[in-house]
């Protein structure tokens, strides 16, 4: 007798190392594994990105054709309306198909979502294992009490449950979806790294702030065994999955030794905070190719303390700076529209984030999700969000939704000039030549889009390769160097930008290239270059042409004297 046939499903953003199906494989190596289920249930993972072609009549076909009897669906902020439709589909198409919700919108908000019979809050790997196991046992049950180890919540009108909320599972139980081949690993070339579960801290805005005050850790020897696979399949990048990975120093040194010792050619992106940064840690990093993203949200500790977190200013950037003077990669995090912020308040934060020489500032717009602490207290708080996926900010009492807009067109304006502009090795030497506030150069950059007719926003979404940005970037700082009567620094200015964009290029694409300068680049590239006042007055000019190219020791250059 075959056995019947439970796809496990989601529709990703695109298909990449950070869009990877986690979540939905987790739940099928569950299934595939558990003594309950894995001679009584066949299990598929199923997946589509919305990259696809008509990527949802292409899932909701290929399940139809199938003719599973559970599809299990993993369930974000950007797909839900997606899955719930595509679950509708297949429930007109096979009516006696068990449909099953999980992931983060159902634990958030489970009675709001329709078209599935059952609906999973919370981690669902024992939850998923005993429903299924319970249903193969008694098909034609309609009033049954659930095994032990599931919780459930009757909804009015049904006589079967259909919210449940498992326990956590012990994690050194869970079979791993790399391990077992439930994830292949060269078709995404990276990983999304699950090393642990929980989060010590509360911050009202993120799911975590309802959960436990606690870290669960998956064994070491799983961690091994998953690193080694890694290695060995060669992909090229992993990202962590650990929201505050230096939460325990020991741990974190311990697993940065193994991975210097296992898979020292991949690059590993880690979340920390940078309150637990010591110069132990930071060499500890700079032993491996990894980059760190803090979650700084803002630089104002009473706007922080409103959303349940904490800020020693003096503290972060000592620490950030044991990180600079150490060589290593990081990045903040902003988030513009927290209760009783506004628009001059972000501007702040962006200036202390971007004075600290971060390789990358994120900035999004606050989202009161369902099931945080944020969303019971929202309204007190004076916040005005969407009732709907993706529960961003309208506007608050301190908020405008008119300043909400332009906090949003300064996010892409420095998404588009600092992040894809490749700005940190020169920005502040600019905002130094100017005299004036980084988050102020990035307003005049987003005025300037706007003035030669381009859409920010549309231009940050779409990809365009660096040489272009760069462009933009020289345009843009002759004019401000012009309109402040600056015209003896643009010189210098520009061969800085140009330099450091070759640069970058042959370390991200590997392509030689030829650049057309009027000072050395060894002179370029030296500390006098931060202050672009003092090089323009005392640096020779020397008109050359420079080809820029990568030896094993990193990029290098070759000049021939120009005419």
């Amino acid at each position: 007798m075959n056995k019947p046939l439970a796809i496990c499903t989601t529709l990703l953003i695109e298909s990449s190392p950070q869009a990877l199906p986690l979540g939905a494989a987790c739940i099928a190596s569950a299934i595939k594994n558990s003594r309950e289920t894995k001679d009584k249930v066949h299990v598929k993972l199923e997946v589509m990105t919305m990259e696809d072609k008509n990527f949802e009549e292409r899932l909701t076909e290929s399940i139809i054709r199938q003719n599973p009897k559970y599809v299990l669906f993993s369930v974000y902020v950007w797909n839900r309306f997606l899955l719930e439709s595509t679950a509708r589909n297949i429930k007109e198409k096979l009516p006696d198909s068990i449909l099953i919700a999980g992931g983060p919108e159902v634990t958030a908000n489970p009675l709001s979502l329709e078209n599935f019979d059952y609906r999973i809050s919370g981690e669902g790997e024992i939850a998923v294992v005993k429903l299924l196991d319970f249903l193969e046992q008694n098909p034609d049950s309609t009033n049954s009490q659930l095994p032990q180890g599931i919780y459930s919540i009757k909804t009015q009108g049904n006589n079967m449950p259909v919210l449940l909320r498992g326990e956590a599972p012990q994690l050194e139980l869970l079979a791993s979806p790399y391990l077992d081949g439930t994830i292949d690993l060269k078709k995404y070339g990276g990983a999304l790294w699950e090393l642990a579960r929980g989060c010590p801290f509360k911050c009202s805005y993120c799911y975590e702030s309802k959960g436990e005050n606690k870290v669960r850790y998956f064994p070491m020897d799983r961690i091994e065994k998953e690193l080694e696979l890694f290695e060995k399949e060669k992909i090229s990048q992993v990202f962590v999955l650990d929201p505050t990975y230096n939460a325990s120093k020991k741990r974190a040194l311990e697993l940065l030794k193994i991975i210097e010792k296992k898979a020292n050619g991949i690059f590993f992106y880690f979340e920390a905070r940078a309150e637990f940064i010591d110069r132990e840690l930071a060499k500890a990093f700079t032993k491996i190719p990894c980059a760190l993203q803090f979650g700084l949200q803002s630089a104002d500790p009473e706007i922080l303390r409103h959303v349940n977190r904490s800020l020693n200013k003096k503290l972060f950037t000592k620490n950030i700076a044991i990180l600079n003077e150490e060589g290593v990669i990081f990045g903040f995090d902003l988030i513009y529209g927290l209760p009783k912020d506004n628009l001059e308040g972000f501007k702040k934060s962006m200036d202390f984030a971007l004075s600290l020489y971060p390789n990358n500032l994120e900035t999004f717009r606050l989202s009161v999700l369902p099931g945080t602490s944020l969303f019971e207290t929202a309204h007190e708080l004076g916040l005005e969000f969407l009732s709907e996926s993706p529960y961003n900010v309208i506007k608050s009492d301190t908020f405008s939704a008119e300043n909400l807009a332009k906090a949003e067109q300064l996010s892409h304006a420095c998404n588009i000039f600092y992040n894809q502009g490749r700005a940190v090795p020169w920005f502040n030497s600019i905002v130094q030549a100017f005299h004036e506030k980084p988050s102020s150069l990035i307003e005049n950059f987003s005025k300037f889009l706007g003035n030669i007719g381009i859409d920010s926003k549309k231009l940050d979404e779409e990809f365009k390769p660096h040489k272009d940005i760069e462009k933009l970037q020289l345009e843009f700082l002759e004019k401000e160097f012009n309109k402040r009567n600056r015209q003896n620094l643009l010189t210098a200015a520009k061969n800085i930008v140009m330099l450091n964009g070759a640069i970058s290029r042959i370390q991200d694409e590997g392509k030689e290239e030829i650049i057309s300068l009027s000072y050395h680049p060894d002179d370029l590239a030296s500390q006098y270059a931060t202050d672009i006042q003092f090089f323009a007055k005392n640096c020779r000019k020397f008109k050359c042409n420079v080809k820029i190219f990568m030896t094993k020791n990193g990029p290098d250059w070759k000049t021939t004297q120009g005419k």
